[in-house]
């Protein structure tokens, strides 16, 4: 009976049991999605942004250890580079003995003499022409825009362009505000930078001679500053498709307003290569000392809205500030590549053309009608003129302007009598008396 016993356990081994049942896993797994969703709600729907203050200093505090960083990495390069052993230049090519031979040479020293600026010294410029200039280009972008639907398609096609991702839907522009108000300009001072473009050490007067030899140039800095409402409002999709595609839909209406920005401005111009064949390039960047304050709303949902969810507020403005950092707040820059400013023919406008382009523009049969009016109207005005003087300050005139327009003839001022070698057939070179 013993070993049936053993046998059976040798075959069909003892099952333990579980420590909870079904039912008791099940309660905890549900309980356990509850607190997560519990969580989600209250930390990303319900939680409370940190100030705007806070915030700023917080991207000001590593904004500023970015530039610090990659200035010493820009100091270490350079100082590798002086004790590396110097390489020969290569030969230039022989230049052209047409020009001067020997022209001055262009340095930092001369420009600054040549146009009465001392830099320790000088005081900062205010630049009211400057933003009058700029505010009128504004205003007419902004009109321009009014009448025209070309930034709206542009700012379309860029949002659904390659980059979106297959969760979002297509986004559709509802609302597009340029603002009323214009960005200022103002404290303009110019600084002599290295060819990295970092500054001098602050509290010693400035060395030309010392900054040419180090490659430095000029660079300008203005303060900007900027409030107004520049409002851009979009609604798209956000699609769920998993486990399968379209599973669930939740609608997104997102707008986003700049409020305010202010910061410096840097502007140089790096000089054309004529071996390389490049042109003359603008070259500009935001200190790292920037503010831009945003105004986001949001609106989640069909029926249920969300409205104002601040991570989601959090999210937009840390990409736009990304955004902004890897373009053109230093160390990054922009360039732009500028035109010849040597005067052409094609680029001359005003005169005989000013009437070709209204042919151009509204017709040949009607710019040619145009064009004679005007002409009829010119002509009318210059008999008004010429008989409303007195007869012989009148003749005077007419005899002035005949002798303008009548070209000399060429019997009056050659006689054909005989001719000479080397001359052309028939014609003499005695002059009438």
């Amino acid at each position: 009976m013993a070993e049936t016993s053993q046998m059976a356990q040798d075959v069909c081994p003892a099952v333990s049991e579980p420590a909870l049942s079904f039912t008791q896993g099940l309660i905890l797994g549900q309980l356990s999605v509850v607190l997560l969703l519990a969580a989600f709600i209250k930390f990303f729907i319900f939680g409370e942004a940190p100030s705007p203050e806070v915030t700023a200093s917080i991207r000001a505090t590593e904004r500023r250890t970015r530039t610090l960083a990659h200035k010493q990495s820009l100091l270490s390069i350079r100082t590798q580079n002086q004790r590396a052993p110097s390489v020969q230049p290569p030969l230039n090519k022989k230049k052209s003995s047409i020009l001067r031979s020997n022209p001055p040479p262009l340095t930092i020293s001369s420009i600054l003499d040549k146009t009465y600026y001392k830099v320790d010294s000088h005081q900062p410029e205010s630049l009211d022409w400057f933003n009058v200039l700029v505010a009128q280009t504004i205003a007419q972008f902004r009109s321009d825009a009014q009448h025209d639907d070309a930034i709206l398609t542009s700012l379309t096609k860029a949002l659904n362009g390659t980059s979106r991702p297959d969760f979002v839907d297509e986004i559709r522009v509802t609302e597009l505000s340029l603002g009323e108000d214009f960005p200022i300009f103002s404290n303009c001072r110019i600084i002599p930078v290295d060819e990295d473009g970092l500054t001098f050490e602050p509290g010693r007067p400035f060395d030309a001679a010392k900054a040419m030899r180090e490659g430095a140039r000029l660079q300008a800095r203005m303060d900007v500053d900027l409030s107004d409402m520049i409002t851009m409002a979009v609604e798209t999709k956000l699609l769920m498709n998993f486990p399968k595609r379209l599973s669930a839909v939740l609608p997104v209406a997102l707008a986003v307003s700049v409020v305010r920005f202010s910061g410096t401005l840097s502007i140089s111009f790096i000089p054309s290569d004529p071996s390389k064949n490049d042109a003359t390039k603008m070259k500009f960047t935001f200190l790292d000392d920037y503010r831009l304050d945003f105004s986001i709303r949001s609106l989640l949902g069909s029926r249920s809205r969300l409205q104002d969810v601040p991570k989601i507020a959090q999210l937009v403005e840390s990409r736009l500030h990304r955004w902004l950092d890897e373009r053109c707040v230093e160390p990054r820059f922009q360039e732009i590549a500028l035109p010849s400013m040597w005067p052409r023919k094609k680029n001359t406008r005003g005169g005989e053309e000013t009437i070709a382009d209204v042919e151009k523009s509204m017709g040949k049969a009607k710019g040619a009608e145009i064009a004679k009016e005007v002409r009829e109207e010119a002509r009318k005005e210059i008999e008004a003129e010429t008989s409303g003087a007195s007869t012989g300050h009148a003749d005077e005139i007419h005899d002035t302007v005949r002798y303008r327009r009548q070209r000399p003839r060429l019997d009056d001022v050659f006689s054909v009598t005989s001719s000479m070698p080397g001359s052309l057939p028939s014609i003499n070179l005695d002059v009438a008396t």
